[in-house]
């Protein structure tokens, strides 16, 4: 019997710790996680507005604690942070280190050329769409307001934004929902739009299945 693998679950948001943790329940339950949660690091890019060469240092960090706990491979949950968590992956390859939305982006364009690209956080909105290929469009749309709601605890409220800012996206071939905090919401989003939804939990531990599998 093969000991079940260890992935650090590196956070930004307190948020996106529930969502990827359901997901390994339903799709990997053997598989072994450990949560580290910085939540300074989105407070500090929504302040500063840029990802510098400090906030990179933190980024390889992290990076370092988790694979020196035992880490067969690191899943970084926050998706405004790409070129750090590029750094991270370069400093520890050839471990598995995967940017929360890769594995999303390479379902998404299997699925259309016009990708509707919805989150709540607007540094997402300024980093992710580079990280598609040049081959698709992407329809960036903020869901205003639903953060801060689910700071407050309003989960409805959060929802709610996200389900009517969706609809402005019906004209998309495929939604994806950019960030680990929203993906409970794939089946009001796809009911509102009709249609189809991927989310980066799914998508993340999917690949990581595969790739540690392998």
């Amino acid at each position: 019997m093969t000991t079940p693998p260890r992935i650090a679950l590196i956070h930004a948001l307190k948020h996106s710790i529930a969502p990827i943790e359901a997901a390994f329940a339903t799709a990997w339950p053997e598989a072994r996680l450990m949560n580290l949660l910085d939540d300074s690091l989105s407070a500090d890019l929504a302040r500063d507005g840029v990802l510098n060469d400090a906030m990179t240092g933190r980024f390889l960090a992290l990076g370092d604690y988790a694979a020196a706990t035992g880490a067969n491979a690191i899943l970084f949950t926050c998706s405004a942070f790409g070129p750090c968590i590029e750094a991270v992956a370069r400093a520890h390859a050839p471990m598995p280190v995967l940017k929360p939305n890769e594995a999303m982006i390479e379902r998404a364009v299997t699925m259309g050329k016009r990708i509707g690209l919805l989150s709540t956080f607007p540094p997402t909105l300024a980093s992710m769409p580079p990280e598609f290929p040049a081959s698709v469009q992407i329809v960036p749309k903020l869901a205003e307001g639903a953060l801060a709601a689910l700071d407050r605890g309003d989960r409805a409220m959060h929802d709610r934004l996200i389900v009517d800012a969706s609809k402005d996206l019906r004209d998309c071939d495929v939604i994806a929902l950019a960030q680990f905090s929203i993906a409970s919401t794939a089946p009001l989003v796809a009911e509102a739009t009709g249609r189809p939804v991927v989310t980066t939990p799914d998508s993340a531990v999917d690949k990581l299945m595969k790739v540690l599998k392998a």
